[in-house]
């Protein structure tokens, strides 16, 4: 008896950001010139961690927090692709882990991949938390591609920036 080769599978990680969403749509062209399945996996984790699981009555929270989790995942899977779904078979997981860790334990096999947005890092943000990206190069079995962020997210950065400063806008940055 002949075993089937496994399919292999792209490995996205998912959260909702611009960043994510762009990593998501460059998975899915992967996906579809691998001939792979597409997995978007979405890493959540309960606040407070597994003391914060627990709720003071003695009723577990996870369940609460795991079906968050599906809904974020399935309203990410629906922004992204409302127009028109991929042409792969597309899997939706969520994980209780970090995001690196989710991703990596999900691509076990040499054949997948990993395919991650690298967002804008500034010095607060790797100090607070760590890249995935850097997580997933060093622990991953399999190729990891990373996709750089969108001009538009620096541009809304920018703005956001700008807003929380109460900087005024220029109207030359309008005309370009």
């Amino acid at each position: 008896m002949e075993s089937e080769d496994p399919v292999p599978r792209v490995v996205v990680g998912v959260s909702g950001t611009l960043g994510s969403l762009a990593a998501l749509h460059r998975a899915a062209t992967e996906a579809e010139a691998r001939d792979a399945e597409l997995w978007a996996v979405l890493a959540w984790q309960a606040p407070g961690g597994t003391m914060g699981s627990r709720h003071p009555c003695g009723i577990s929270g996870l369940a609460h927090y795991r079906a968050a989790a599906v809904e974020r995942l399935r309203g990410v899977l629906d922004t992204a692709f409302r127009a028109d779904r991929p042409g792969v078979t597309l899997a939706g997981l969520t994980v209780r882990a970090t995001a690196g860790a989710a991703l990596v334990d999900t691509a076990r096999d040499p054949d997948d991949l990993i395919v991650v947005g690298s967002g804008s890092r500034s010095w607060l943000r790797r100090l607070v938390r760590p890249s995935v990206a850097r997580y997933c190069l060093a622990h991953a079995a399999c190729p990891v591609l990373t996709v750089p962020p969108l001009a538009l997210q620096a541009e809304f950065e920018a703005a956001h920036r700008r807003n929380v400063w109460r900087m005024p806008l220029d109207p030359r940055e309008l005309t370009r």
